[in-house]
């Protein structure tokens, strides 16, 4: 994912924004713990040693552009809005969906970076979420994967 390339705003949950925070916290540590390990293999000649420096190198130089671009993501993110017309399936919205056999779904549209359909939490960008995104309650919502069409009534927005 390259997102130095551009300057779009990202609208995050808070669960989304703290997420990110730890992933950042934890790439610095990590990054801390790799410049160290490799001021102690400075301190060592044998070739072997060497080996290792070019291999913690490379972890490093890993951690710090997953570091920035994290960094980045955070300077572009921002909270999604927590008062909204819920007339319309949007970004952040919480959505209650039944289907044709009475089972209830809830799902949360976000962006894709913080997307995890085990948790409920589907993208925006999903099949789903494209088709969500506009509807209002009542509204049937369709959409296929692969040759299968699945059908869905929505039946709440919050």
């Amino acid at each position: 994912m390259n997102t130095t390339a551009t300057n779009k705003t990202v609208l995050l949950s808070k669960k989304g924004m703290k997420d990110l925070r730890k992933s950042i916290a934890r790439l610095d540590h990590d990054r801390h713990m790799a410049l160290q390990d490799l001021r102690e293999l400075d301190k060592t000649l044998g070739h072997e040693e060497r080996l290792a420096r070019v291999e913690k190198l490379a972890i490093l130089e890993g951690i710090e552009s997953e570091l920035e671009e994290k960094q980045h993501l955070l300077s572009s993110a921002r909270l999604l809005p927590t008062r909204r017309a819920r007339l319309q399936v949007a970004i952040g919205s919480v959505v209650d969906l039944i289907d044709q056999h009475g089972r209830m779904f809830r799902y949360t549209l976000v962006d894709s970076f913080e997307a995890n359909p085990s948790e409920g939490r589907i993208s925006v960008v999903s099949p789903l979420g494209q088709t969500l995104l506009d509807k209002t309650v009542q509204d049937v919502v369709k959409w296929s994967s692969g040759l299968r069409e699945h059908k869905l009534q929505l039946v709440r927005i919050s």
